[in-house]
């Protein structure tokens, strides 16, 4: 029986990858799951699992060819009882930390016998559409410690999201392979476990300490064998640099194209400062405040917040406009009927729906707000998906409520309910924070009078909501004490001219000044 090797699903708006590097020869005996070959897209390196034990067949998709999304890759024949044959092949791959968990097995089966209980590995879950890797964060548990099913055992960060780790089975936990701190792969392996009551038993074994110190120079001769991306070499020489001044950050240590350019940059810097290079970064600091400070590595969310708002102040030509909106009528009617609409609802009525339902009226007037760039095209969006931004004790998210232009006030009050308690646990699924449209966000909470918000990339606006505060107003020639609230409208002025950012702000201001400009879609 032969299966099909097919190209997966590469991410959102990405339609086409090239074939990197093959890790196996047709010919070869493969196991399921373990890597065939890895393909490079313009973002992230995805790499393809086999879908079947057996032998690789051929390949149809040499390296360097471009595939579409579930094209064919290669084919492999099937066989029936794969599974023994496979240990001998697995130890010339160099892969230590497989072959020793086969070796833990086969010396000495009568224990698990025994005691009824069988190896299972703990492995990454899929991390998200897009995200190949995550970083281990916590482990809960730790070796020999009894486990039950769908118990946590750890927790891994994304750069986004963070992602717990159920136990697949009850039983022990015996070898971690995966420490705090290190970076995992989508479908790696975290650790093993032993089902069952029995599972006591076998837990010391693999703390003998014999398997670290032979499972080390395996990694290190499959870091020789390692194939680095065709792109990286390119990159390497037009730059004129060798592989061994580039850090690898792909499969294993492969270097990768963004390694080059990233080792090509810290070069460049290092000798346009090389001066200052040589001076200690924090000489004027007093040893004792040394003492008294403390050192904390960035979060893998946190890197990539600044990244992603530092490459949207880079990418776009943003500029913000503010405006004010009196809230006396938002606030009345919000006062009026919030307790009969949570009586109904079963939720509290908030001033976000009022602001959304406010952003999806102006946008239909002014579309190019919610559009976005695509190379020298224009993509106008005939839905809002709403991005509502939420701070989290891990840092800032944006989950995304889709089609909110479709929604009633209660539907969009129990939406931003819903994602804003799930942001807050770190529950939040990749899928769910992708594919917006538009974003509102709201400083106000938190105290903020005035602020400039960032884009969120690719969008082309974002609405800055700041803190209601009573002020002095002239309201028909007389002065009058009005709650107001500042806005702010951050656009790409590639794609959105002033009139048009100017007329969907004061849209805005128009609707909750007066609400019944909504019903009547005025």
């Amino acid at each position: 029986m032969t299966t099909e090797i097919r190209v997966p699903t590469l991410g959102e708006s990405v339609t086409e990858a090239t074939v990197a590097t093959w890790f196996k020869k047709p010919g070869d005996k493969v196991a399921v799951d373990e890597m065939l070959c890895e393909l490079e897209t313009d973002k992230v390196t995805v790499e393809v699992p086999s879908p079947a034990a057996g032998t690789l067949a051929d390949i149809v998709a040499a390296e360097g060819e471009t595939v579409g999304v579930d094209a064919l890759l290669g084919n492999i024949s099937e066989e029936g009882n794969a599974g023994p044959e496979e240990v001998k092949p697995r130890s010339d791959e160099a892969d230590g930390e497989r072959v020793q968990a086969k070796s833990e097995e086969t010396p000495d089966p009568a224990p698990a016998q025994a005691s009824g209980g069988d190896t299972i590995d703990v492995m990454v879950p899929t991390l998200g559409e897009s995200v190949t890797e995550a970083t281990v964060a916590t482990w809960f548990k730790k070796e020999g410690d009894q486990v039950e099913a769908d118990e946590m055992l750890c927790e891994l960060e994304t750069d986004k999201v963070s992602v717990e780790v159920p136990a697949p089975a009850a039983g022990v936990l015996g070898r971690i392979l995966k420490p705090e701190g290190e970076t995992v792969e989508a479908g790696g392996k975290l650790a093993e476990m032993t089902s069952g009551a029995g599972g006591a038993a076998a837990a010391p074994k693999p703390e003998a300490g014999t398997q670290e110190p032979e499972a080390a120079p395996a990694a290190k001769a499959s870091d020789k064998d390692i194939e680095d991306a065709p792109s990286a070499k390119k990159a390497m020489a037009e730059a004129g640099i060798s592989a061994d001044q580039v850090t690898g950050s792909g499969r294993d240590g492969r270097i990768m194209k963004e390694d080059v350019q990233k080792a090509v940059a810290a070069a460049t810097s290092a000798r346009s400062a090389a001066p200052e290079a040589k001076a200690p970064p924090r000489a004027p600091v007093p040893a004792d405040d040394a003492a008294r400070e403390e050192r904390v590595k960035m979060t893998r969310l946190r890197q990539t917040i600044a990244r992603r708002l530092k490459d949207a102040q880079n990418t776009a030509a943003m500029l913000t406009t503010y405006n004010e909106v009196d809230m006396t009528e938002v606030m009345a009617l919000r006062s009026q009927y919030k307790d009969e609409f949570e009586k109904k609802h079963g939720v509290r009525l908030g001033f976000m729906s009022f602001f959304t339902k406010a952003c999806c009226h102006a946008l239909k007037e002014v579309p190019e707000v919610n559009a976005e760039i695509d190379g020298t095209d224009v993509v106008y969006k005939n839905f809002v998906h709403m991005g509502i931004a939420a701070g989290t004790p891990q840092g800032l998210v944006v989950p995304v409520i889709r089609d909110v232009d479709s929604m009633s006030f209660a539907e969009i009050e129990k939406a931003i309910s819903e994602k804003g308690r799930r942001a807050r646990d770190g529950k939040l699924s990749m899928g769910e924070m992708q594919g917006g449209t538009f974003t509102i966000s709201n400083g106000g909470v938190y105290g903020s009078l005035m602020s400039s918000p960032i884009l969120n990339p690719p969008q082309s606006g974002i609405l800055g909501m700041h803190k209601i505060q009573d002020r002095p107003m002239v309201v028909d020639g007389e002065i009058k004490i009005r709650p107001m609230m500042y806005l702010a409208l951050s656009y790409d002025h590639r794609i959105v001219d002033g009139k048009g950012a100017v007329t969907f702000l004061v849209r805005v201001k128009e609707a909750l000044e007066d609400p019944r400009r909504l019903l009547m879609d005025l």
